[in-house]
């Protein structure tokens, strides 16, 4: 229904046009002479402005209300013949006219095209009646008492019904314009009731999320800050113990509190003024590395290739897994393993080997058994979806008495790096990672 009057707006009018005239050369066939006998017919000009009238009512209303105009004028100064005693109805054209206008027309256009065919009705009739123009059209015989007892006894009759004709026809116009703007109404507003009803679910899920957020902060920042007090209180209660448990507890007190630094760069990364607080680049993995090794790793970086800026998304990327593959070697490998980390950036983006050793009781080597052989962490699946999100990928298992990782960010990742940002900053499951790493220190497997 929709679409079909989408194609009556636009091409009713110079369709109703081309059947007025068609049925108007029909009707008078045998009067306009010889084949084609528009030239030699008197009504030819009345036709052709009355029908431009028409088909330009639904583009171009003034153009259309001034061709009905300049042939009444033309009439009237007998630059036009008058209409002959059958060619009156040629002036319901005007009418016809009004009826697309009133559909399509603006309001002030609307009132102007209402105004003037009052106007127009009035001097058709005076032409109809008077004996100077008509001398009779129609159903009148000529009339000799002169115009004003014809106007008198006629006149009213005439035109109130030319008028009645141009009303019916505007207010046909009027009803299909309030019918499809009732539509246009209905529509939007089915529209605008299901968008509040999706605002309405993301609002309750967005709710949810800040709720949990908090409580997981609130959780994360008590745990960590108890047990950086608790390391410091031992350390300094502790002063003649070996300096190997001096240097532990002050690793477990810096660790819980770079811990509970992450933690709230995660779940309030982003404020409530829409500001994107700082998170991890790549500048920050020299100190990651420094901490680490504090904590009793043997860590050897090296680098090969001309470094290249990478977007914010990819470097925090990178510091992650970096960071999740320090925490496995740590938590399974001990304390004095040997980690190898290698940054290579020569090829079309920066490849990223990380290699530790894997003891024989590690879940993931051959020699592990039961529930702790079956057992699938979270840190390699949340590595391998941030290589995915900076656009590159990654591997990890066991490579003989090794375990590996390898990470490829490419230069340009594909759709830039804005999306990664994003989806880094603004994700709820950074939370939920950052509890596992904490909680659990990462998996390896």
């Amino acid at each position: 229904m929709e679409r079909t009057l989408r194609v009556v707006r636009h091409w009713g009018a110079p369709a109703a046009a081309a059947i007025f005239f068609v049925l108007w050369c029909v009707a008078e066939a045998g009067r306009m002479g010889p084949w084609p006998g528009l030239p030699y017919w008197a009504g030819t000009a009345p036709l052709l402005m009355t029908t431009a009238a028409i088909a330009l009512a639904g583009w171009k209303p003034l153009v259309s209300l001034s061709f009905s105009a300049a042939l009444l004028l033309g009439q009237l100064v007998y630059l036009m013949p008058p209409m002959a005693p059958n060619h009156w109805a040629i002036y319901l054209g005007s009418s016809f006219a009004l009826a697309f206008t009133m559909w399509t027309g603006s309001k002030r256009q609307r009132i102007w095209a209402a105004a003037a065919n009052v106007l127009f009705v009035a001097v058709m009739t005076f032409m109809m009646i008077s004996w100077r123009y008509g001398y009779g059209v129609g159903w009148f015989m000529p009339l000799y008492f002169g115009d004003a007892f014809a106007l008198k006894n006629y006149g009213g009759q005439l035109f109130s019904m030319l008028l009645v004709i141009a009303a019916a026809c505007g207010t046909l116009g009027i009803l299909v314009a309030l019918y499809e703007d009732r539509r246009n109404l209905s529509k939007a507003q089915a529209m605008t009731q299901a968008s509040l009803k999706e605002t309405e679910i993301e609002l309750v899920v967005e709710q949810e999320r800040t709720r949990i957020a908090r409580d997981l902060h609130d959780v994360l920042a008590h745990s960590l800050a108890v047990i950086a007090a608790q390391a410091d209180g031992a350390r300094y209660l502790s002063q003649n113990q070996p300096k190997a448990v001096l240097d532990a507890l002050e690793n477990i007190a810096g660790s819980a509190r770079h811990a509970l630094v992450d933690a709230q760069r995660v779940i309030e990364g982003v404020r409530d003024d829409g500001m994107v607080a700082p998170q991890p680049r790549l500048t920050d993995v020299p100190s990651l590395i420094e901490r680490m090794r504090q904590g009793s790793l043997d860590i050897q970086r090296t680098e090969s290739g001309a470094p290249v800026d990478l977007g914010a998304g990819q470097q925090l990327a990178v510091f992650r897994i970096v960071q999740e593959c320090l925490t496995n070697a740590l938590k399974h490998g001990g304390r004095g393993s040997l980690v190898r980390l290698h940054l290579d950036w020569s090829g079309p983006g920066l490849t990223l080997h990380a290699a530790s050793a894997l003891p024989v009781s590690s879940p993931l080597g051959g020699a592990g058994t039961g529930d702790n052989a079956e057992r699938v962490g979270r840190g390699i699946a949340g590595m391998r979806e941030r290589a995915h999100l900076a656009g590159g990928w990654l591997t990890a298992g066991p490579d003989g008495e090794q375990f590996r990782v390898t990470a490829f960010i490419p230069y340009g990742a594909r759709n830039g790096t804005a999306l990664v940002d994003e989806v880094f900053v603004e994700s709820e499951d950074e939370a939920s990672e950052v509890a596992v790493g904490v909680l659990e220190a990462g998996d390896r497997g």
